[in-house]
């Protein structure tokens, strides 16, 4: 494949790897919903708090997630909030598909 190709969508593919754990698929239907601090994730996942910050770094690397600071915590957010279209998308065609 020629370079430019790859370039082209590689931001693409690192959204696509971002999203292919379930854990973080669980974290951005829970930002969905709501901001949310990392606390709240930890107590949701029942992973360790090192794990679940991972799993977000991913997500705001992608730029999939963005987070704040409000005093002693961070606040995530979902800041692509597209990814849910498709994932809703998926959800309806694997359902059909029963």
């Amino acid at each position: 494949m020629k370079k430019a190709i790859i370039l082209s969508y590689s931001k693409e593919a690192e959204i696509f790897k971002a999203l292919s754990h379930p854990t973080r698929l669980f974290i951005v239907h829970k930002l969905k919903e709501k901001d949310i601090c990392v606390c709240e994730l930890t107590a949701m996942i029942g992973d360790d708090i090192s794990t679940v910050s991972k799993h977000l770094s991913v997500l705001k690397t992608a730029g999939i997630a963005d987070s704040t600071r409000k005093k002693n915590q961070i606040i995530y957010r979902l800041k692509m909030r597209c990814v849910i279209d498709m994932s809703l998308c998926i959800n309806r065609k694997r359902k059909a598909a029963l």
